[in-house]
């Protein structure tokens, strides 16, 4: 098998950006406004703006005239408090489905109860522009043919992107 270096991929990706019409340009900026230009930069690579009047017009929308730069409003970042609220007004929580709770501290999350399978839990937290959610499956006991169930995930965990299966020991002492 051909192994690739993680070179190889970044060619790859830029190589993809070059073919959208898109030119890679350096700039230096100071460190803690790095989030606004990741803001500002998928603004500009946005393929609806095409003139330079609709770019404008996003951009004044995202760099008020204060220079305190914020997000698009067209794309509003997600916060664990503003999912509680989002999930509030969803069916399943309605009618008793699901329930959510609102785990406080240093960064808050979401704990979720499926009452339809067996009341498993699954929680939930916001980073950033990312939403890790994770869910206990099962005990590593009940899987009959471990050696060919880890063949299986492997060579499929490919039509998962962005997931991650593992096995972990909680306090109990078992494997989930």
């Amino acid at each position: 098998m051909n192994t690739k270096s993680s070179a190889h991929y970044q060619r790859e990706f830029r190589k993809r950006l070059r073919e959208q019409g898109l030119v890679k340009k350096e700039i230096w900026i100071r460190p803690e406004r790095s989030k606004e230009l990741a803001e500002l930069e998928k603004i500009l690579r946005s393929s609806s703006l095409l003139n330079h009047s609709t770019a404008t017009q996003a951009l004044s929308t995202t760099v008020p005239a204060s220079a305190g730069i914020t997000m698009n409003d067209t794309a509003p970042a997600w916060t664990t408090l503003k999912l509680h609220e989002a999930l509030h007004e969803q069916a399943p929580l309605k009618d008793g489905q699901i329930s959510v709770q609102l785990i406080d501290g240093v960064e808050p999350s979401l704990q979720l109860d499926m009452h339809e399978y067996g009341d498993l839990p699954i929680f939930i937290a916001v980073y950033g522009e990312q939403i890790i959610v994770e869910a206990m499956l099962w005990p590593a006991a009940d899987v009959a043919d471990p050696q060919r169930f880890n063949d299986t995930v492997l060579r499929t965990h490919q039509y998962f992107p962005l997931s991650t299966i593992s096995l972990d020991t909680l306090a109990d002492g078992q494997s989930y």
